[in-house]
């Protein structure tokens, strides 16, 4: 048998080649995003008044966003029997979520979920609570994010504002509590409510 190198095909499948890498590539460089925030934990006490401020029930949908050891996402699982899923890129900090979860009663435990992706690209809609403790321009950054939930979802913040959204009226409220080293630390909780509030300029 006689072959014959065809050049067109040879082409084709070098471009082919060459475009997969490039998604892998790109597939990498996803996988490689740093945490926007340094991994600081909210005291117990402020994480049951986010919730607690949210009005949280059986039949919301929670959302943490950078979920750190996944204390929030548990909580509301465990005091209100919702459906709660948490987000961080930082691996690590999923692991630390799963093993907080894993603390959890087994029928509790199905509430819970834990997802490694970039929240800056999550599709919020199921969301009916969202909670956040991120810096104030990373609370900015995700305002057309938010303004997409229903009407009614509540977004709770720990100690950072959302410049150009106004709060709920009075808010934030202060909360003393206590560090996981125990020192003392007053919180600041904001909550929002959509439609959110956007002020003029």
């Amino acid at each position: 048998m006689v072959s014959y190198f065809r050049p067109a095909a040879f082409s084709a499948a070098l471009v082919a080649i060459l475009a997969t890498v490039a998604c892998l590539s790109a597939e990498d460089k996803k996988e490689d995003k740093k945490p926007d925030v340094i991994y600081w934990p909210t005291p117990q006490k402020t994480v049951d008044k986010m919730l607690e401020v949210a009005k949280v029930t059986d039949k919301d949908i929670v959302y943490d966003l950078g979920c750190g050891d996944g204390r929030i996402v548990c909580t509301a699982a465990k005091t209100y029997k919702c459906k709660a899923t948490g987000f961080d890129v930082d691996p690590e900090r999923i692991k630390d979520s799963e093993a907080t979860k894993a603390k959890l009663d087994k029928d509790i435990q199905k509430l819970v979920s834990f997802k490694k992706q970039d929240i800056f690209e999550l599709d919020l809609s199921d969301a009916t609570v969202v909670t956040l403790y991120l810096l104030p321009r990373l609370n900015v950054k995700l305002i057309p994010q938010l303004k997409k939930l229903k009407d009614g979802a509540r977004i709770v913040s720990h100690d950072f504002d959302m410049e150009g959204v106004t709060p709920e009226k009075g808010y934030p409220i202060e909360v003393e509590a206590k560090r996981d080293n125990g020192d003392a630390y007053t919180s600041k909780v904001y909550l929002w409510k959509t439609p959110l509030k956007i002020e003029k300029k």
